[in-house]
């Protein structure tokens, strides 16, 4: 069984590398839902002003037919993507599927300047070529299972391992 590394500790790591890969322009983008409780919490740590960007994969994905509408968060982007650094923010980068579908919904907005990927596990596995900027942790799980962040009440971060 491999072992999951502690959540919060691992976000520590995630801040420290998103301090190293921000610009004075940059502007952040979690992916719901893990990535958007991700930005939100990096956001109020670094000092930034205004809200971060929220975006959804609902609608450019592959299984579309399959999952329909998430109940979690629409994309919600608070300034004008053209021409942004844009800095996208996910639990766990895995197949690549979640992050191919985010860009289309992201150029559905306009034509950011650079887009970039910070996570906080990159648990391998790829179907796409897709690589993160920065990655707290490297870890691989077995096929059958799945990893996701969740979030206390109180706002604390965990990892929930599920069987498939």
């Amino acid at each position: 069984m491999t072992s999951i590394p502690e959540a919060e500790s691992l976000y520590g790591d995630l801040l420290r590398g998103v301090q190293a890969l921000m610009r004075p322009d940059t502007r952040l983008v979690g992916i719901t839902s893990g990535g958007a409780w991700l930005v939100e919490r990096l956001q109020k740590d670094l000092g930034l002003a205004g809200a971060p960007g929220v975006i959804s994969s609902a609608m450019h994905r592959d299984d579309f037919a399959r999952r329909g509408l998430s109940s979690s968060a629409q994309t919600a982007l608070p300034f004008d993507v053209n021409g942004a650094d844009v800095l996208l923010l996910d639990d766990v980068l895995y197949t690549g599927r979640t992050i191919r579908a985010v860009l289309n919904e992201l150029f559905d907005f306009g034509r950011p300047a650079c887009v970039r990927l910070a996570v906080l596990v990159d648990r391998g596995g790829r179907e796409l070529p897709v690589a993160a900027d920065f990655a707290a942790a490297t870890l691989t799980l077995p096929d059958t299972q799945s990893l996701a962040l969740a979030r206390s009440d109180a706002g604390a971060f965990s990892f929930d391992v599920k069987e498939a």
